[in-house]
């Protein structure tokens, strides 16, 4: 059942243990408010007005949210209470135009079974929220206007405004995971998350990891066994490197003006070293080892990205040399190991610069085509 506790209704019955694949219907408007408090929250996880649009709406289960990743602090993993991610984005209309597409947290409270599930699942009763509530108004009197207010904080007239999305609140709507915890491995395999092929890997990775960097003279030789036999684990080469050019000096730039549809190939790995400084950055952008698997491979950019809240202040950020998202292209937290197999699949930021563009079969360059009227 739903208790109101004088801030928001908490869940009493057992998690659900959706699984990867499953179908879900997300609740009404009407019957969502009557989880939340006055802030559009339950158990310190908003409710954010882009979500509304899903509202009604059918999907299959994308992750077991049972853990993510806090971005706010020194980046760490959390665990999360009875959520699932569906696939669904936030499209940062109520947030300043955000272009980040962070994957949505959903509540199981917030969900309905459907009855096409192959297995049965628990989730809290219409009963349970309709006993609660009156003409779709929780007791809390949170409304639509409440969950649309409490997006976005005005402090002054002067001071930019302060944004409040599921990003910014990981640490509050979140607790404690320790990396150590063989529970949430257990938990990745059981949802559905993670194969028992790619839990292997994972461990096998950062034992090698340890023992490389450990002091005991072996780090060289086991990076260089790594990189030549990779393959063997269907892997990529060793995804911890820095690059060659000094902290303070300038990261070199490219612009290719790539635009949304249009097909690029992600440069090799070593040819992206080159444009890194030695804290693994151009021009302030991080390349992670998350993005290593991708390098030789082809996408479509999604879109660029000029503007993102930040969520350590949920202030704008707008970015100096604008990066592009690619179509698909997630972080799978493969090569972390305080967060790794958080399921969130946060888009990768990329650098025109580690792009290039890939014509489309059949296509003939304008070169080309010059040439070809010069010989008729």
């Amino acid at each position: 059942m739903l208790r109101n506790e004088g801030k928001n209704y908490k869940m009493t019955n057992k998690q659900s243990k959706l699984k990867v694949g499953d179908w879900v219907e997300v609740r009404t408007r009407e019957e969502i408010l009557l989880t939340l408090d006055r802030s559009g929250q339950l158990d310190g996880m908003p409710f954010m007005p882009e979500m509304r649009a899903f509202c009604g709406q059918r999907f299959q289960v994308y992750k077991r949210a049972h853990k993510t990743c806090d971005t706010v602090f020194p980046v760490r993993g959390r665990r999360v209470r009875e959520a699932i991610h569906l696939d669904t984005r936030c499209d940062g209309a109520a947030h300043g135009g955000c272009q980040a597409g962070c994957l949505i947290f959903w509540k199981e409270a917030w969900l309905k079974p459907v009855s096409s599930n192959s297995r049965k699942v628990s989730f809290v009763s219409i009963e349970s929220l309709v006993a609660n509530g009156k003409r779709g108004i929780s007791p809390s009197g949170c409304t639509e206007a409440d969950v649309l207010a409490a997006a976005q904080i005005e402090t002054a007239p002067d001071i930019p405004i302060k944004y409040v999305c599921q990003a910014t609140q990981l640490p509050y709507a979140t607790t404690t995971l320790e990396w150590w915890e063989l529970s949430q491995y257990i938990e990745d395999y059981r949802s559905g998350n993670v194969g028992l092929w790619q839990l292997i890997c994972g461990a096998t990775y950062f034992l090698y990891f340890w023992l490389s960097c450990a002091d005991i003279g072996l780090g060289r030789p086991m990076r260089w066994f790594y990189d030549h036999f990779y393959f063997l684990w269907r892997g990529c080469p060793f995804p911890r490197k820095n690059g060659p050019i000094p902290d303070r000096e300038p990261t070199p730039v490219e612009t290719l003006d790539l635009q949304p549809g249009e097909l690029v190939r992600v440069k090799p790995h070593q040819a992206i070293l080159k444009t890194l400084n030695t804290r693994s950055r151009n021009r302030g952008l991080y390349f992670d080892a998350e993005e290593v698997p991708y390098c030789g491979t082809t996408h479509r950019v999604l879109r660029r990205v000029d503007r993102i809240v930040d969520e350590r202040t949920g202030r704008m950020r707008e970015m100096k040399t604008p990066c592009v998202i690619l179509d698909a292209v997630v972080c799978r937290s493969r090569y972390s190991e305080c967060r790794l197999f958080c399921p969130r699949s946060i888009y990768a930021y990329w650098r025109e610069i580690w792009l290039e563009r890939v014509e489309p079969e059949g296509s003939v360059s304008l070169a080309a085509k010059e040439d070809q009227m010069a010989i008729r």
